[in-house]
């Protein structure tokens, strides 16, 4: 299969110049994770804008000083399997589609396990291709120490457990941006210099004030945010399967579970892409 069969061929993207709040209000409004960057008033791509990128780089407000300029591209006739095996060798979720340097189009993991996938009767139980390090969280945790769970794991996403170890609820890169904002804050440092010598001496200060931006989460609990109603698949589910799954629900992430219901690990669209690279 071509990517041409699959590429979604009216890209939603962003312009340079623009700053870090075109680009969120963007992403929400369009409910995606990345952006192509594109110079104003042309096609020409010159980056990519990621979620990640954003929430990295609190500090940055320019696209242009945030986004990733080393980009991986595809063409219209190149094969998804080749596509695939570059989205996992570089550990990206979505490759711009160009031609002659414009921007044509953009295809996705969830593309590929969605429009592909889906379509084969791949056999292979997803246990074979799931990660088994899954990032957990109280839900009763505030939201901060949730986000710092997920980013530690580098995942997009952390899994909520109640007081009796069940999981409870799923949360997503995109419930922490939901539920943030940047917000700046001044500290104060204080040195000071004594001179010694006579009566006549003196201490002098010196005051350096540093402007830092974070990401700030509103007060709310794990719970309060996280998807309640979590789609699950078990260890010996087949992989198309679990593609149409993901298609049906328009998730990129599941939860794995074993024969007597425990969490046993998490496939994402990214692992279901190695079922077609062999």
């Amino acid at each position: 299969m071509l990517i041409k069969k699959i590429v979604s061929k009216n890209p939603v993207f962003v312009s340079v110049p623009g700053n870090r709040e075109k680009a969120l209000e963007i992403m929400r409004k369009q409910k995606v994770s990345g952006l192509p960057v594109t110079k104003e008033g042309t096609n020409k791509l010159v980056g990519v804008l990621t979620r990640s990128d954003l929430i990295g780089n609190p500090d940055e407000e320019q696209i242009a000083l945030i986004m990733s300029r080393d980009v991986i591209t595809a063409e219209l006739d190149d094969d998804v399997a080749d596509i695939a095996s570059k989205m996992i060798e570089k550990d990206i979720r979505r490759i711009p589609v160009v031609k002659d340097g414009d921007l044509v189009g953009v295809v996705t993991s969830f593309d590929i396990v969605a429009l592909a996938i889906s379509e084969m009767d791949i056999k292979d139980p997803v246990e074979d291709y799931m990660i088994e390090t899954i990032p957990t969280t109280w839900d009763q945790s505030p939201l901060n120490v949730a986000f710092e769970v997920m980013r530690f794991f580098d995942l997009k996403c952390v899994i909520a457990l109640n007081n009796d170890v069940k999981m409870s609820g799923i949360l997503t890169e995109t419930d922490f941006i939901n539920e943030s904002e940047v917000v700046s804050e001044t500290s104060v440092h204080n040195s000071t210099v004594g001179t010694e010598g006579d009566k006549w001496s003196w201490d002098s200060t010196s005051v350096l004030y540093v402007e830092k931006n974070h990401l700030k989460f509103s007060d709310k609990l794990v719970r309060d945010v996280s998807t309640i109603k979590v789609s699950t698949a078990n260890t010996k589910t087949k992989v198309s399967d679990c593609a149409k799954k993901m298609r049906a629900e328009n998730i990129e992430q599941i939860p794995v579970i074993g024969i007597e219901g425990e969490l046993v690990g998490l496939i994402r669209a990214n692992d279901l892409l190695k079922a077609i690279v062999k």
